[in-house]
């Protein structure tokens, strides 16, 4: 007879427990059945015989990858960079320029003590001057050798060099200029914060040291005197030195030597020569060498031969060959007037002229 638990006729055949020796080896109990891992094969899996019976899947990675990682490395040192550049910029922003000094100026004409030497040969004029060994042109005008300075590198005493030198061919140079034609030449060169007075210079001229033209430039009153010889004759010296961290200085001293006849005046007209000496002092800053521009501080010019009873604010008007100095001085100086400069003239000396 059976136990109270199984049926009358006794575990079936077939019946869990009634065969359970007999399966035992192929019933899994729980714990197994929970751990197992399900894998659907795909159709290439099931179709190689070399495939595994299980894939293992890929462990997850936690945190940022390796590319990531680099990219907001870069993203970090550009940011810094930038942070960097803004606070110690090369170049000084223009509010924190120094003021720019105005330009202080001096015209001295140089009366000749006899008539006005001349040829009609202007190459032996020249033969026969002191200019005999001056260099033509540009060429009178070299670089020195440049040697960096302790807050300006080698390339920046180049740049305010070669600047000061543009500025002198342009304002001493240019046919243009010359002839009163032009003066955006020059004009480009200067320092932004001078253009007020560069442009009243030409628009108000005035013997004030502070608003003469040919304080600026050299040009002649083109009713009264032309060039007979474009081959100006040129010397003098360029020097650069720094005066403090944000500065250079170049001083310029130069003679420019000018073939001139009378307006209109035919090959067979005698020439004569005319002679103008240019000191000159450029400042820069950072900003200057940037944008290759300078700040004309001072204009030191002594030209003749000319009249001192004649005005060489706007124009200088040249004594020709034959000519003679008027009679009387520069005009009345009053020393109780404020803010206008001393008339001053010279008188030039005859070693100073051809010898013809």
């Amino acid at each position: 007879m059976g136990g109270p638990g199984d049926p009358p006729e006794g575990t079936p055949e077939g019946a869990p427990g009634g065969g359970e020796d007999e399966y035992r080896s192929v019933v899994f109990d729980e714990s197994f059945v929970r751990a197992a891992r399900i894998q659907e094969y795909s159709a290439q899996e099931r179709m190689t015989d070399h495939t595994p019976a299980v894939r293992r899947r890929p462990p997850l990675r936690r945190g940022l990858s390796r590319q990531a990682l680099l990219l907001v490395l870069l993203i970090a040192v550009a940011f810094g960079t930038a942070i960097f550049m803004g606070v110690r910029h090369p170049y000084q922003s223009s509010a924190m320029r120094r003021p720019v000094e105005p330009l202080r100026m001096t015209v001295i004409p140089l009366s000749p003590q006899g008539a006005v030497p001349g040829a009609v040969d202007a190459e032996s004029l020249y033969a026969h001057s002191p200019a005999a060994q001056f260099r033509i042109g540009a060429e009178g005008i070299p670089l020195p050798a440049s040697r960096r300075t302790a807050h300006f590198s080698d390339s920046q005493v180049v740049t305010a060099l070669t600047t000061a030198k543009d500025y002198l061919v342009r304002s001493s140079l240019y046919p243009e200029v010359l002839t009163g034609q032009q003066v955006r030449p020059v004009r480009g060169l200067i320092d932004g914060d001078q253009l007020d007075q560069f442009d009243e210079s030409f628009s108000h001229p005035a013997a004030d040291g502070r608003h003469a033209p040919t304080g600026w430039l050299v040009r002649f009153d083109p009713a009264q005197a032309e060039l007979a010889d474009v081959k100006i004759r040129v010397q003098g010296t360029l020097t650069a030195a720094e005066t403090d961290s944000s500065t250079l200085e170049v001083t310029t001293d130069h003679t420019f030597v000018y073939a001139l006849r009378p307006t209109g005046a035919d090959a067979k007209t005698p020439a004569s020569l005319f002679t103008v000496r240019r000191e000159l002092h450029f400042r820069f800053d950072r900003e200057d060498l940037r944008t290759h521009q300078a700040q004309l501080i001072v204009s030191y010019v002594q030209a003749g031969p000319l009249s001192c009873a004649e005005d060489s604010t706007n124009h200088l008007r040249p004594l020709l060959a034959g000519e003679t100095a008027k009679m009387g001085g520069p005009a009345g100086t009053d020393p109780y007037a404020t803010g206008s400069a001393a008339a001053l003239c010279g008188a030039l000396a005859t070693s100073a002229q051809p010898k013809v």
